[in-house]
């Protein structure tokens, strides 16, 4: 059951469960950018920006908080007033006491977010992110190996386990063991275990792996060497990389189950946004081309066309694209579909709003009718 929302702070973490802030990008501003946490929350207003016109509609809808997909206070601000062209649609929230929040690109970039949703305007098939996020849990940053007598491996794994070692989400004690052969040539001052000291020796021995955390690492290393059964235990410390994600990123590329033309994907695409008109920019030679893989971005997402690229797309959807951006797509044979900016997010807010309110209760969501493209035909 969801929780009764009735604070921003609610709504500030019901917007984090649907686009937890970790997944954007370092560059933006994302969370709750003003407000009180504290203050009461049972209406609130969607938008893509927040603009003069629908902080008026706002305030004349008597809201708590706007949610507005790009984030209003961006740049250092130097000022905050009503008269202002920069600040003022931010003000007037602020001097009614509105709180304002804002996902952006980490909504971009969440599982079930913006470019999933582009992405089911276009077809079935599998989908990975263009730039996988990265993650790797406190527990999983080393992974330690060591190298025992079989019949001292349970007692070296249970006391690096109460060490801390050997967490793997909800589980714990999670290890690895695997039959080796170790060697070793004792000097005439060592005591060996097993063998003798001045011979080689080879002796049948379990490769025990385990990860651990940071912070249990010494404790973890110590309770090894204090349950192992050897005078000089052979122990090796790994540090592991970050795991790439592959459901969440910025950007998306589908490898579709029915490779269509530019033309029948751009006739789906106009549907599901809606869009009034597309612009292509075409590989020449590819206007019957049929493409197996289709890449993503919503908004402005040139930046990710080298990713594009090392996917296999041929064709490229997103916002918008500057002239030299479309030329440059175009000579690296990837072709380009422009919806305009805020046309490739805007039809996603339905969506927010429906998976908000599943995340609260006793908090109402309206999109904002005053909300819409700047660029209208002449």
């Amino acid at each position: 059951m969801p929780r009764k929302a009735r604070r921003v702070g609610d709504l500030a973490r019901a917007l984090a469960q649907v686009a937890p802030p970790s997944l954007a990008a370092d560059w933006d501003n994302v969370g709750l950018l003003a407000g009180d946490a504290d203050s009461r929350c049972e209406r609130v207003l969607l938008t893509i920006d927040l603009t003069e016109q629908v902080a008026e509609e706002a305030i004349e809808l008597g809201v708590h908080a706007v949610v507005a997909y790009h984030p209003p206070i961006f740049d250092p601000i130097k000022r905050l007033v009503r008269q202002d062209a920069a600040t003022g649609a931010v003000a007037a929230l602020v001097l009614r006491g509105i709180a304002l929040l804002s996902p952006h690109t980490a909504l971009d970039a969440a599982a079930g977010g913006i470019n999933d949703w582009l992405i089911e305007g276009i077809g079935d098939g599998l989908i990975r992110p263009l730039q996988p996020t990265t993650s790797l849990s406190g527990h999983e940053a080393f992974k330690i190996v060591v190298f025992a007598p079989s019949d001292a491996v349970e007692r070296i794994r249970g006391a690096m386990a109460i060490a801390g070692a050997g967490r793997i989400g909800a589980y714990s004690q999670c290890s690895t063991t695997a039959v080796v052969e170790g060697t070793f040539f004792g000097s005439a001052s060592t005591r060996p275990r097993v063998g003798r000291r001045g011979k080689l020796e080879r002796v049948p021995e379990l490769r025990l792996e385990m990860v651990c955390g940071a912070k249990a690492l010494p404790a973890a290393l110590a309770a090894a060497r204090s349950a192992h059964p050897y005078e000089t235990p052979a122990i090796e410390v790994h540090s592991l990389a970050q795991h790439p994600s592959a459901f969440q990123g910025q950007g998306r590329a589908v490898h579709l189950s029915e490779p269509q033309t530019t033309a029948e994907i751009a006739q789906r695409l106009r549907r599901h946004l809606p869009a009034r008109r597309l612009e292509a920019a075409i590989v020449p030679g590819s206007e019957g081309q049929r493409h197996e893989v289709v890449a993503v971005c919503a908004g402005a997402g040139m930046g990710l066309l080298r990713s594009a690229l090392e996917a296999g797309a041929t064709l490229f959807f997103t916002g918008e694209a500057r002239h030299h951006e479309q030329l440059a797509a175009v000579r690296q044979g990837c072709s380009l579909l422009l919806s305009g900016h805020t046309v490739s997010e805007r039809g996603y807010l339905p969506r927010l709003a429906e998976r908000l309110a599943r995340e609260t209760a006793g908090t109402s969501f309206t999109l904002s009718k005053a909300d819409r493209h700047p660029l209208v035909d002449a």
